[in-house]
């Protein structure tokens, strides 16, 4: 967390700034562990200030603030940053601040618990080397069932694990992964060379149902509460989950069988024993 469905959130709650100028861009005072800002913050704000916000894109799980000299903004948020307009939920927590004029919204905070997240000013040779062709794989929400079946069905690694990784495909992290392979009737075990061509198109087409309901909902809040929108508001795709979490609870599709959880590649993964049996398909 957050993964595609809540930094394309994120990013919608603050498009609203394209137009706006940058007044200010600092480090907010705080005394926890310290975030990754580069460059610096003295320099950082030298080359943003007076500079307007051309755009508001999402790169895999990054949001990407455009500025009309051809940097970019990035705000990485990883296992618990936040991207807001609005009052935070602690203060304590707050790195970043931008300040803007010309526009609706005035601030942009970039709020983390933990801090894991990075705040990175990069050029567009920089973006295209650290995040470009090669780093990046194709947005999950755009790739094709057969982009999607080239970039992976060769691989010997499991579907979920494949899932995750986002040199293949960007965005997709290890809660929808879960919720993607139940809807698809996909166990997550299954090697991905071991897919059918019609499994393919299911995983596909599961994919692009389970990221766009969840970013209808704004996202998923887990029990920790760490994931707010934009407006410090809780998302509402958790009440929607499947699988995710719910292990030793009933499975709302087949009614019968308990939820399982194991562990795939240090990750928790989770899913129905009935509805994703691990035995190949016979089909194209």
């Amino acid at each position: 967390m957050p993964e595609l469905p809540e930094v394309e959130t994120m990013r919608r709650g603050i498009a609203a700034i394209v137009g706006s100028r940058i007044a200010a861009a600092d480090r907010s005072p705080c005394e926890r562990r310290p975030i990754l800002i580069q460059p610096r913050p003295t320099t950082l704000a030298k080359r943003l200030v007076g500079r307007e916000v051309t755009a508001v894109d999402r790169l895999g799980k990054r949001v990407v603030v455009r500025i009309d000299n051809g940097d970019s903004l990035i705000f990485e948020p990883r296992m618990t940053g936040l991207v807001l307009v609005a009052d935070p939920p602690t203060k304590e927590h707050l790195r970043f601040c931008l300040e803007l004029t010309g526009g609706p919204i005035r601030q942009v905070w970039y709020w983390d618990r933990r801090g894991l997240g990075s705040v990175r000013l990069l050029t567009a040779e920089q973006l295209t080397s650290q995040l470009g062709s090669g780093k990046l794989g194709p947005d999950a929400l755009q790739l094709s069932a057969e982009e999607l079946q080239l970039r992976l069905a060769s691989s010997r690694r499991a579907i979920k694990v494949a899932l995750l990784d986002q040199r293949a495909v960007a965005g997709i992290g290890n809660l929808y992964a879960s919720e993607i392979l139940n809807l698809a009737g996909i166990h997550p075990a299954r090697r991905c060379d071991q897919l059918t061509r019609s499994q393919w198109r299911r995983v596909h087409t599961c994919l692009g149902e389970v990221l766009q309901e969840a970013i209808r909902h704004e996202g998923s809040t887990l029990s920790d509460g760490t994931y707010r929108n934009a407006l410090n508001r809780a998302g509402g795709y958790q009440n929607m989950h499947r699988v995710y979490d719910r292990e030793g609870k009933i499975c709302p599709t087949c009614q019968a069988t308990k939820i399982v959880r194991i562990v795939q590649a240090q990750r928790a993964t989770f899913f129905c024993p009935k509805c994703q049996a691990n035995r190949r398909r016979r089909g194209a």
